[in-house]
């Protein structure tokens, strides 16, 4: 009998050529994934280069214009970093409600700062931001250069931590914290206006507070009368109209009064004509809109989402204008004030910013947002709580509404800590009222009913949503109140170190 042929047995292990050809594929994967983590950090030398070289164009001749070229650099990078953080408050919340994707708000962002800065940026600004620091107590123009460069340099580093650290901080705080800083180190705490910083101060406390407030309140209002309503379509044809005519009116109030100072400065009373006016003509334009777009929508609140979309997308292009507008120029008073001193040799108490300055400021913005800023867009968009556009809408609505209301008591107010306090103020309120609302209780048991559960299991699905559903993160909660907390003592305290190294290596 012959003996029968078995087949030969399979083979488990690769062979020399595939496990070549995998290294070979890991190793490129590897490498692709190290050259586009290498490609931001190459971008922005690039610019920093550039902001160099403009610097050097505009120095001339003047001996100390080495000075003016590394002012200009730290100015980049310090604009760099206002981009990759403060920024993200204007867009947040429309990319975390699904209004707009990341990349259409970068763009949005990034035209709309760099047009608010060049149009209507500021022409002449305080050298000592905010008036925290009198410049005549300063003994000579080398000292005072010297304290606005260590200021500078102390700015941009504390906001680089911040955004690593994923915590939204306010860029003005930390140039207040800067410049007292360095006017300490430089003449001593008599140099410093302490009524001006209790009033910054007292900002820390009332900017998110009256922000999460006016947010909370908005979203009330919705919840109450929209969202909780047995017909919502109709409801919405109601009050949706209002809604998006206040934000209009707010917005324009706002943009006159912040974002537009450097090309109209009409008294209260015009300003406050002008918005009502504006809401009394988008509620007349906006009634048949929402009509027509609210036709055959499904009565529920998926499809009352669809009618913030718009007003979402207007209300990150007009915050970021208005933040362009009034933020950039504050961002490179120190360098403005640097290059004014070492081209006319003394210390004047306001400067005007050259437009390769205001250029630096507004580019700077613009590349830090697309290289750095994603990361900040996400934790106050999606991380801190979740988002959906009547909640975004709340939070845009708030930012111009209390810079307005801080605005006519004369309260200098962080946009920063407004945007994300009405994130912190729309998710503690959906906590409430997921555990102690009667009507939403009575709204899910109806709804639950309708959907074949009974009243016991409807409680339970509720409990469950308590336990499960994201509300407000107490981890990122404690982060971004810390780093507020320790803002400017922290800039304030570098900045002092900065100006002496500075001083000794001068």
């Amino acid at each position: 009998m012959s003996e029968e042929i078995q087949p030969p047995a399979p083979q488990l292990r690769k062979t020399s050529l595939d496990k070549d050809l995998s290294k070979l594929s890991s190793m490129e994967t590897a490498s692709r994934a190290l050259s586009m983590q290498l490609l931001a950090p190459g971008l922005a030398i690039v610019f920093l280069a550039c902001a160099g070289l403009l610097a050097a164009a505009y120095s001339g001749e003047n001996p100390n214009s080495a000075l003016i070229v590394a002012a200009a650099i730290i100015g980049g990078y310090m604009a760099l970093n206002i981009g990759a953080n403060d920024v993200a408050n204007n867009v947040g919340p429309a990319v975390g409600s699904k209004a707009m994707s990341l990349m259409a708000a970068l763009v949005i962002a990034a035209i709309f700062e760099s047009a608010g800065a060049i149009i209507a940026g500021g022409d002449v600004v305080s050298t000592i931001s905010k008036g925290i620091v009198d410049p005549k107590q300063v003994a000579d123009a080398n000292t005072f250069v010297w304290a606005m460069m260590a200021a500078l340099m102390s700015c941009a580093m504390w906001v680089n931590l911040a955004t690593w650290l994923g915590a939204p901080v306010s860029t003005t705080h930390a140039v207040v914290g800067g410049v007292m800083g360095a006017g300490i180190a430089a003449a001593g705490f008599g140099v410093v206006n302490w009524g001006v910083m209790g009033a910054i101060a007292a900002s820390w406390i009332i900017s998110p507070v009256l922000g999460g407030g006016i947010a909370a309140l908005f979203l009330w209002f919705i919840k109450s009368n929209i969202i909780y309503q047995e017909d919502k379509i109709a409801a919405a044809r109601k009050w949706v109209p209002m809604l998006v005519s206040i934000m209009l009116a707010a917005f324009t109030c706002y943009l006159v009064m912040k974002g537009l100072k450097k090309v109209w400065k009409p008294d209260v009373a015009s300003v406050a004509m002008l918005g009502i006016a504006v809401f009394g003509a988008s509620i007349l334009v906006l009634r048949p809109i929402i009509r027509a777009q609210s036709q055959g929508m499904e009565n529920r609140n998926q499809s009352l989402r669809k009618l913030f979309h718009i007003p979402l997308i207007f209300s990150a292009m007009l915050l970021s204008f208005a933040h362009g507008a009034n933020d950039v120029a504050n961002a490179v008073g120190p360098l403005a004030a640097i290059f004014h001193t070492i081209q006319s040799g003394s210390v004047d108490a306001k400067v005007g910013i050259p437009l390769w300055v205001m250029m630096i400021g507004a580019f700077g913005i613009s590349l830090g947002l697309f290289l750095y800023g994603p990361k900040l867009i996400k934790m106050v968009g999606e991380q801190i709580t979740k988002m959906n556009p009547m909640r975004a809408f709340c939070v845009a609505l708030s930012a111009a509404i209390t810079v307005l209301i801080a605005s006519g008591f004369g309260l200098p107010v962080s946009s920063t800590h407004i945007a994300v306090g009405g994130v912190f103020g729309v998710g503690f309120l959906r906590e409430y009222y997921t555990t102690h609302s009667k009507r939403r209780r009575t709204y899910l048991a109806r709804k639950a009913g309708n959907a074949g559960f009974t009243k016991v299991q409807a409680e339970e699905r509720s409990e469950d949503e308590i336990v499960y559903r994201k509300l407000v993160r107490r981890s990122h909660f404690m982060t971004i109140i810390a780093a507020w907390i320790i803002t400017v003592p922290a800039t304030a305290v570098l900045a002092g170190v900065l100006y002496f190294l500075l001083k000794q290596m001068g």
